[in-house]
């Protein structure tokens, strides 16, 4: 169900393309027409107007685009501690607190007040009241089946449930090593049937070199066809993406037209340091489908601790790069470490449009050439 009214129309008239769960990316249907130069006059309230816009007379192409009856149903709270208010604006009435990896139904959305204003969508959660969207992840819960044996070169899979504990030892359950999310990545090793009859998978740390285990149901293997590139008979060199940091928007061009344009999170100025992504020239010559980051001090006030990150693509010796994000869902606002941080669909189009192409059973891709990257 959708409430709320916005530019004077009910959000019930409004094209699916602007009330997906993630609410930050729109795909070549939705530019088609503008050119790079009608982008360049574009700035700041304007060029983020266009995701509050209806696509009404677009036709609605089916890759790209979430079927909200499936996909928006429910809602993994992100934060330690979450306030739910009577209406969808942080001047409401507090109702009460939600715990971080609640997971509720999401049973609306709406447009709330004109702040914050670069991310003005609330979800009504289980019909109890309204939260900001950035402090929700959308999610689903899919069980899989089995696979009965793992190629030597490993399989990737996606966790498709809320979350799940992977222990230490199948023979221990209660060894929980990490929870991992929904939307995160991992290379399997083996799949291992404990003497309950249960089946997990042995997943290799790329970070630290170590094995965990996690519910084989919870994982999906990952189809050679998922990764299947984007564009590919488009020529490299015709390929660009340029980061606006003024607006938090990537912009993929192929010659002279917007293909693809995705609100981000840049590199931000925090408390123990100065963070904020630098301006220049690059090129994704670094890829990876999948990695576990982390920083070298863990009791630094904004320290991590990522596995499974999905969808990488470096920029910088320094490990600069696009990637999926499962920790916040306030795309629109500066607040990483650097890195540019997309929505887990948004990371996986950037990663199978850019070149290099990484092979399907690799993990890692390193080349001396790239998609051109412009940070502006």
């Amino acid at each position: 169900m959708l409430h709320g009214y916005t530019n004077g129309l009910p959000l019930a008239l409004w094209s699916e393309s602007i009330i997906s769960p993630i609410m930050e990316t729109l795909y070549p249907h939705h530019l088609r027409g503008l050119t790079r130069r009608d982008f360049l006059k574009l700035s700041g309230v304007a060029l983020l107007s266009l995701f509050l816009s209806p696509f009404d007379l677009q036709p609605i192409a089916p890759e790209g685009i979430l079927d909200l009856e499936t996909e928006l149903s429910i809602g993994r709270i992100l934060e330690n501690k979450v306030t739910l208010y009577d209406r969808p604006s942080f001047s409401g009435k507090v109702l009460k607190m939600y715990w971080k990896d609640l997971v509720l139904p999401i049973t609306a959305i709406t447009i709330g007040d004109s702040e914050p204003a670069h991310n003005r969508i609330w979800y009504e959660m289980n019909h109890e009241g309204f939260v900001h969207s950035g402090s929700v992840q959308p999610v689903k819960v899919s069980l899989n089946p089995v696979l009965d044996s793992i190629p030597d070169t490993g399989q990737l899979v996606e966790v498709t449930v809320p979350y799940t504990d992977a222990v230490w030892s199948p023979w221990r359950p209660g060894s929980t090593a990490y929870r991992l999310y929904y939307g995160t990545t991992y290379w399997i090793k083996k799949v291992i049937v404990d003497e309950k009859g249960k089946s997990w998978y042995r997943i290799f740390d790329d970070h630290w070199g170590y094995y965990y285990y996690a519910d084989a149901t919870h994982l999906k293997p990952i189809t050679p066809n998922e990764l299947r590139p984007i564009s590919s008979n488009v020529k490299s060199e015709e390929k660009r993406l340029e980061v606006r940091l003024s607006e938090q928007v990537v912009v993929a061009y192929e010659a002279d037209t917007p293909v693809f344009i995705t609100r981000v999170s840049t590199g931000a100025r925090f408390s123990d340091g100065d963070f904020r992504t630098k301006r220049g020239r690059f090129m994704t010559n670094r890829k990876r489908p999948s990695r576990h980051m982390t920083t070298g001090d863990h009791a630094a006030p904004n320290s991590y601790d990522l596995p499974g990150v999905p969808w990488v693509c470096y920029l910088t010796r320094s490990g600069v790069s696009f990637h999926g994000t499962f920790w916040h869902n306030d795309f629109g606002k500066p607040r990483s470490h650097g890195c540019i941080n997309c929505s887990t669909p948004a990371a996986r189009w950037i990663y199978r449009w850019t070149d290099p192409v990484v092979p399907y059973d690799k993990e890692y891709l390193s080349d001396k050439t790239g998609t051109q990257v412009d940070i502006i």
